[in-house]
């Protein structure tokens, strides 16, 4: 998350209304977790429910390229600064990170549950966002490591290793574990370009269409490696929600693009791992897809998190250094 001021003509109430609406895509992302948790596990294949979720995301969303014509000619831009080399290629490859996202959501949830998932995943993107910000990227500027946010990234350790410490048994891989924090540094790295390409396209559809794109198809030839070396024959449930992560993502990346326009990137970031936070643990309290339900640990490392990031988030507002 970079910072953003609020706009001036927010009113106090639709800051109110933007924050509530951020909030509940944070519990979108939470049940996009719970989702592909869920078909990685019944599928018995974390490659295959990536694809799936990605790439009915994709369709839908070309569906919506192909009947707006602004989703058209953002994406008719893109293409254009890309042949120009006005933007580097790698602008546009912010759907590895969302790719890598569902991926470890389909490989590890079953094993680690949705919230440790989850603040595995804040502490990756907390720790990137700091990092990008530092340096910046392409045309974002970048913004002093204060000791405050060091701090706030250091918590945010602490805070997962508080939060997994009565789950690490011998028989859970250390991939489980490094997986998530890899993807939520991807996140922060996602979040970073899909920004500036938006700016470029001057459409949020286009935007998100081209992150479905690049993300499906580092997915697809994932799996095709994946059946290469270890061919199976999975077995698909027959419950229609499972197959809605894809589409679920469409609406909160869709949302968010139009939040922030409220509340700037700060705020909607802070509501959005509020929401995912909050949702997480209720998921592993009501419907644990672990088989081990919620932890105390679990708690108070995600109290830990929120803090982390809070703290984090502090100095954003700093002034900010020449590349």
């Amino acid at each position: 998350m970079t910072s953003s001021p609020i706009p001036s003509e927010t009113t106090p109430l639709r800051l109110a209304a933007a924050l509530v609406a951020a909030f509940g895509t944070g519990v979108m992302v939470a049940l996009q977790t719970r989702i592909n948790g869920e078909l990685g596990q019944r599928l018995g294949d974390g490659f295959l429910a990536a694809v799936i979720s990605f790439g009915s995301g994709l369709l839908v969303l070309t569906v919506g390229v192909l009947l707006v014509p602004s989703g058209r000619r953002g994406v008719g831009r893109i293409v254009s600064a890309l042949r120009r080399r006005d933007i580097p290629w790698w602008l546009v490859t912010g759907g590895v990170g969302g790719a890598v996202f569902v991926l470890g959501q389909g490989l590890t949830v079953g094993l680690l549950g949705v919230a440790m998932y989850t603040i595995a995943v804040v502490c990756g993107q907390t720790l990137s966002s700091l990092a990008l910000d530092h340096r910046g990227v392409a045309r974002m500027p970048a913004t002093r490591a204060t000791p405050q946010r060091l701090v706030g990234a250091g918590l945010a350790i602490v805070a997962v290793g508080i939060a997994v410490s009565d789950r690490l048994r011998p028989d859970i891989p250390i991939w489980a574990l490094v997986i998530p924090v890899v993807a939520g540094a991807l996140v922060g790295w996602q979040q970073a370009v899909n920004g500036q390409v938006r700016q470029v396209a001057g459409s949020a559809l286009a935007a998100t269409f081209g992150n479905f794109l690049v993300g499906t198809t580092v997915l697809v030839i994932a799996l095709a490696v994946r059946l290469a070396v270890a061919p199976t024959t999975p077995t698909f449930p027959g419950e229609w929600w499972l197959y809605l992560g894809g589409i679920n993502g469409c609406i909160f990346i869709a949302a968010q693009t139009v939040i922030v326009r409220a509340t700037g990137v700060l705020l909607m970031g802070l509501a959005v791992l509020a929401g995912q936070l909050v949702a997480s643990l209720l998921f592993d309290l009501v419907l644990p897809i672990s088989g081990e339900g919620l932890h105390v640990v679990t708690v108070v490392g995600t109290g830990l998190v929120l803090v982390a990031v809070l703290i984090a988030a502090l100095p954003r507002r700093q002034r900010r250094v020449s590349r």
